[in-house]
């Protein structure tokens, strides 16, 4: 028996209400599956602990944003955050700051859970009770200058009675520290400027000399004031820098130490295939030449190995002269520091 007209409208209109709900239907699911996809990846994140932000500070405030050496090409490439994603960090924000005290703080303050500074303003903030570990020693030959104002001093012994701008707590100040302790200069005053304000000071002559690091300190030269001295003549009071980490995020992630060593050298790697462009970049961040980095910081100093027995050596004594100088708080086992 055949359909009537209107059965036939009553027909197709429950096969399109059916088709209808199982369209809604399918959406459903999907929209249900996606959510335990993302619920699964939040209880995985959950599971390991490993915080999926990372706050990491550097010395060096320019406009790319970037620390140097290898951490600074392994950003600037992507080839940290690639390296850290694969365990869970999916954002690192970049922070510069003037200097090691500063850098400190932050790190203090839990602002920051990792910092790449000089040794002595690490050494010293971890006299003090920092809770810090130390996870890399990336560069070992870091260069303090003394640099002295045009028509002043001429040689270290002239610094008798004279007015020193330092970057208190830096690598730059302990040289300076050990240089005259060295030289027998012990009537003098020393002032704590960063950087700008300390070639602005010495270029009114309101100080007689200054400390600075070795690519600024050629900048000085070049404009005719006066090389005082230098560490490369004391390799024993070279600078290192060092990486530190927090301990409350290294509690949260107790193989970060393994995974940042791995992605630096990785980044070491690929730097070393692209030497012209890490130098034009470094001249970049430093507003200098690529001729005047490769003179002053090539890359054959940025070590290889988070640590090496020289560079631990270096920083043992560094250590021992803060703690004899009085200048670091209390002294500590080394060995208890170093997290490989």
């Amino acid at each position: 028996m055949g359909i009537n007209l209107k059965g036939r409208k009553a027909f197709r209109s429950i096969c399109l209400f059916s088709i209808l709900s199982l369209f809604v239907l399918a959406i459903i699911q999907g929209c249900s599956s996606n959510n335990t996809n993302s619920r699964a990846e939040e209880k995985t994140t959950e599971t390991t602990g490993v915080p999926t932000v990372l706050n990491y500070g550097y010395i060096g405030v320019n406009e790319l944003n970037l620390p140097n050496a290898a951490e600074g090409w392994g950003f600037h490439k992507g080839i940290i955050q690639e390296e850290l994603k694969k365990h869970g960090i999916t954002k690192i924000n970049l922070t510069g700051f003037p200097n090691g005290p500063d850098l400190n703080e932050s790190l203090i303050s839990g602002r920051l859970d990792l910092g790449g500074l000089g040794d002595t303003p690490a050494i010293l903030a971890k006299s003090s009770g920092a809770n810090t570990k130390l996870i890399a020693q990336p560069l070992t030959r870091n260069i303090g200058y003394l640099i002295g104002k045009k028509d002043g001093p001429k040689k270290i012994k002239d610094l008798e009675g004279k007015t020193i701008a330092i970057q208190k707590g830096s690598f730059m100040h302990r040289y300076v520290v050990g240089l005259l302790k060295k030289e027998g200069v012990k009537n003098y005053s020393l002032v704590h400027m960063l950087r700008p304000d300390g070639e602005a000071a010495l270029a009114r002559g309101e100080v007689d000399a200054m400390t600075n690091s070795s690519i600024y300190s050629q900048k000085l030269l070049e404009q005719g004031f006066t090389h005082l001295d230098d560490a490369s003549k004391h390799p024993e009071l070279y600078g290192s820098s060092v990486t530190v980490v927090s301990e409350d995020f290294l509690k949260k992630f107790p193989e970060f130490p393994e995974v940042w060593n791995k992605a630096r050298q990785k980044a070491l790697e690929d730097l070393k295939k692209n030497e012209k462009e890490y130098y034009e970049l470094i001249a970049k961040l430093t507003k200098s030449t690529p001729e005047l980095v490769k003179e002053t910081t090539p890359i054959d100093w940025i070590e290889e190995e988070a640590f090496t027995d020289e560079g631990l050596e270096l920083l043992d004594g560094t250590k021992k002269f803060l703690v004899e100088e009085k200048l670091a708080q209390k002294d500590f086992d080394l060995n208890d520091w170093v997290t490989k």
